[in-house]
């Protein structure tokens, strides 16, 4: 499956897209509060825009291990205004909403957002399935062992690869026969995973491939990158870039960055070099 629907127009993934980071919230592990007033929020998006964005995935829920939690009502209160000032200043944009709440979800698709991110693959809302059916936009379902509050300690597998195929061939039974159309797996790189863990994913990413459904890669300035390296998030963008060239290679039909130009300068190279 190479095309997804968002908002009438067919995207087609034969050749990878980037979907640009956008994070509107106080401590995600790379960016921070870095994007908290509107005109930093402009200017960030039309950068990533102008370098080759497809989407923008729009977050005000930190996912990193060990994040604070926060309600519906603050998540909505902070990204419900960023969506409209999205829409009002950039009309063709295409946004991801990075939320595991189906009512988040729910009202920013109906402000103009067209495709929900879900690091939680269903499992933090008994609705989000439903929701992502009744809305009939492309769901990204994510693969997280825990919570964003517990997912690190000690995550355990008896085969992690192979755990994770069979969580996403019954999830997608599931969706497909509740009639969702468009459908996008993330294996979770970093959540609930130790380091060989991600590892293990990536040298297996082509497995995922069984599925007939295109794979999202998460994998931008993690710690399994720069931890290995004894570098920080911030000195990873090489480290980043190499990852990425594997999950391309391994049939990764989405790449979502922090770092628009490079990704897309790496889908560019492979596409003259094809393996």
């Amino acid at each position: 499956m190479s095309t997804i629907n968002c908002k009438g127009t067919l995207i087609d993934l034969a050749t990878p897209k980037v979907m640009g980071i956008l994070n509107i919230t106080p401590d995600s592990f790379f960016d921070g509060g870095k994007y908290n007033a509107p005109e930093s929020i402009l200017k960030q998006v039309e950068k990533m825009l102008i370098e080759g964005a497809s989407f923008i995935d729009v977050g005000a829920y930190s996912s990193r291990p060990g994040a604070t939690h926060i309600s519906e009502e603050e998540e909505l209160e902070r990204i419900v205004p960023v969506i409209e000032l999205l829409i009002q200043h950039f009309p063709s944009i295409l946004i991801s909403i990075d939320t595991f709440r189906n009512k988040v979800a729910k009202e920013c698709i109906e402000k103009g957002a067209c495709m929900i991110n879900d690091i939680s693959g269903g499992n933090a809302d008994d609705a989000m399935f439903e929701t992502a059916v009744s809305l009939q936009v492309p769901y990204i379902l994510m693969h997280m062992q825990g919570t964003p509050q517990t997912m690190q300690n000690n995550p355990t597998y008896s085969n992690i690869t192979q755990d994770i195929l069979k969580d996403f061939s019954e999830k997608a039974f599931q969706l497909k026969k509740m009639g969702l159309h468009d459908l996008i797996f993330d294996v979770g790189f970093g959540f609930g995973k130790s380091v060989s863990d991600n590892y293990e994913l990536l040298k297996n990413l082509d497995l995922f491939q069984s599925l007939d459904c295109p794979i999202l890669t998460g994998i931008s300035r993690k710690s399994m990158l720069y931890k290995p390296l004894d570098i920080s998030a911030q000195d990873a963008l090489n480290a980043t870039s190499v990852a990425h060239t594997i999950a391309l290679q391994k049939g990764s039909q989405l790449l979502r960055v922090h770092d628009v130009k490079e990704a897309v300068e790496t889908i560019k190279i492979l596409e003259l070099c094809p393996s």
